[in-house]
């Protein structure tokens, strides 16, 4: 996820742009750039890391003039770095692009244009398109673009400037979001409102596929084919703060609400055309070395830890590699057996865990290779480990983790479905089947979303109890820890997760009347034994909530006080849903609190220290 802004009119754009990028700095921060048409033609200034970085560069040499775009990224394609920077031009930088998402087919795009002399100077996918539209450019800016998205594969929302045509911006969407403001004699582009709000309130919001042809006093809307079209002026009454957000009151729930957008994300480009297999190429992992493998160990902290649990049941029964699962904290200390035929798996969303980075050198000292589960490229554990995948959540500004969460389990899922494709461990025919349903995921996810107000009520009911238990069998326990750390991290209610099948071994003298206990019920190979579990805690007085599988509702029901039912799936992938309103009822019993959401006492986003 990356932000974008441009401007065209009468005032000095340099000034305005970095107000934009600002305000977009939430959706990254590797690195900043702007492009700008000066009396010396296009000119660009770009640096690493923060904003501030880019804003010291241009208070020793400005780039003056009335038309420009600029970029906040976060890495996908390339490590942050000068020359990974937004905005990329093409060998004559005459054309200059700056994107949010991610081109597919890039890799194809960059061979041919080599091949006809186009010299490339950085990593990312972004330099394609600059490269792709200079050499569609026939003296029309408009038409080359459209012919260069043609080609185009993947997601992605656009600004681009031409040299030869300094007069006109233009900007494209297609499953990136991009808005145009509307202005008196000056007209915007930006990834999100918060860029233009200070200058207009007047937006066009752009649909997928359409593009913007923006002059200082006009803007011509048009689908990538060419076909005019027209669209109602939205008007923004929100304020800043609440833009910045979406119209979401927390960036958490936010974040829970771009899950769907994440799963798409990190799924994307991953699965064959077909459908029917899983291609990690950027893992660099040979047949050979996968089927070497003979143990694998996951090491993380936290809810990434917790991804960890649902990982390890994942790869054993996808692959049948036994897994041990540690706390990264821990790892170190007890001496692990670690030997060259151990693969590690490190799980981290900032990429910056100070005991996961440890426990990943340890690995590594002790001859077994390292692969990294990220959000970060250009993280520490992205740099230092041998193979990384890279979850596409996005930037997560809450403290508690959702969509990176969510992203891991995704990534597992992936990796497990390689593993048993390489080793024939599963039947093509099964690895299909768990494709076709993960396709189906960011939908039922959004149709739980859909029911957040009866888990508000939920949640409110909860807030006045001192005391919570999770229960579950197999993953569905892994996903109870999950939602019992969200609900102890923004509401400091106490909460404990237990495997339903040892409460007989002692917790179940801590149920008394009234306490409430939310029990996952997802798995049907294991139902009878967890309603069971469940009768044991109705008969001691506990309050019962259920979270089961639409078609279960009957069966369960019967078991429970109160039922939550979740889009049916297949049983590997159930936690991708069902930790989604356990994340819904920990935002709103914090709310109810009246604690602040996003930044719970004593945590930090990123623990950068053992």
């Amino acid at each position: 996820m990356c932000g974008i802004v441009g401007y065209i009119g009468k005032r000095d754009s340099q000034d305005i742009l970095l107000e934009g990028l600002k305000k977009l700095e939430y959706r990254g921060y590797d690195s900043a750039g702007i492009a700008v048409f000066t009396k010396n033609g296009l000119e660009i200034t770009k640096s690493k890391g923060r904003l501030a970085n880019l804003e010291g560069l241009l208070r020793e040499e400005p780039l003056e003039g009335f038309v420009g775009i600029g970029h906040t990224r976060w890495a996908t394609h390339g490590k942050p770095s000068d020359v990974n920077s937004h905005p990329h031009t093409d060998n004559t930088a005459k054309f200059s692009v700056v994107h949010n998402g991610i081109v597919e087919n890039y890799l194809n795009l960059k061979e041919e244009l080599m091949a006809k002399g186009h010299i490339f100077v950085s990593e990312t996918d972004t330099e394609v398109i600059s490269h792709l539209i200079a050499d569609e450019y026939n003296g029309n800016i408009v038409e080359a673009v459209q012919r260069a998205v043609k080609r185009m594969r993947g997601a992605f929302a656009l600004g681009v400037l031409t040299e030869f045509e300094p007069d006109r911006l233009v900007a494209v969407r297609f499953a990136s979001p991009l808005v145009i403001g509307v202005g008196e004699g000056e007209n915007f582009i930006g990834s999100d409102i918060p860029a233009i709000l200070e200058h207009t309130r007047n937006v066009y919001i752009l649909n997928d596929g359409e593009m913007a042809i923006l002059t200082s006093s006009s803007v011509e809307l048009m689908t990538t084919e060419g076909e005019s079209i027209s669209k109602e002026i939205f008007h923004v009454d929100w304020d800043l703060v609440t833009a910045e957000k979406a119209g979401f009151d927390h960036f958490m729930l936010k974040e829970i609400h771009e899950q769907p957008k994440a799963y798409r994300d990190t799924m994307i480009s991953r699965i064959a055309e077909d459908g029917k297999s899983v291609e990690l190429k950027e893992l660099g992992m040979t047949a050979e070395y996968i089927k070497s493998i003979r143990k694998v160990h996951i090491v993380a902290c936290g809810t990434a830890y917790h991804a960890g649990l649902v990982g390890k049941s994942v790869i054993e029964s996808l692959a049948r590699i036994p897994v041990e699962t540690d706390v990264a904290s821990e790892y170190r200390y007890r001496s692990p057996i670690i030997t060259p035929d151990t693969l590690v798996i490190v799980v981290s969303q900032s990429g910056e865990t100070a005991d996961t980075l440890a426990a990943l050198r340890e690995a590594q000292r002790n001859g077994a290779r390292v692969l990294a589960i990220t959000n970060v490229v250009g993280s520490s554990v992205a740099r230092e480990a041998d193979h990384v995948l890279i979850t596409w959540a996005g930037l997560e500004i809450a403290v508690a983790s959702t969509k990176a969460y969510t992203s891991q389990l995704i990534a597992f899922y992936l990796f497990g479905l390689h593993l048993a494709g390489t080793l024939e461990t599963k039947e093509a025919a099964y690895i299909e089947e768990v494709i076709a349903a993960m396709h189906k995921l960011p939908e039922q996810v959004e149709s739980i979303l859909e029911q957040a107000v009866v888990l508000k009520k939920v949640a409110e009911s909860i807030s006045h109890h001192k005391h919570l238990f999770f229960i579950g069998r197999g993953v569905d326990y892994a996903v109870a820890q999950e939602g019992s750390l969200k609900l102890k991290e923004i509401s400091y209610i106490h909460s404990e997760a237990y495997a339903a099948g040892e409460l007989k071994h002692g917790t179940l003298a801590l149920i008394e009347d009234g306490i409430p206990v939310i029990s996952l019920v997802t798995q049907e190979e294991l139902y009878e034994k967890t309603l069971s579990n469940i009768k044991e805690v109705k008969a001691r007085g506990a309050h019962v909530l259920g979270i089961a599988n639409e078609g279960s509702e009957e069966e369960v029901a019967k078991s429970v006080d109160e039922l939550f039912a979740i889009p049916k799936t297949l049983p590997i992938l159930s936690p991708a849903l069902s930790v989604i309103p356990l994340q819904l009822i920990s935002y709103y019993a914090s709310l109810a609190l009246e604690h602040d959401v996003d930044k719970p006492r004593n945590l930090a986003k990123s623990v950068t220290v053992e």
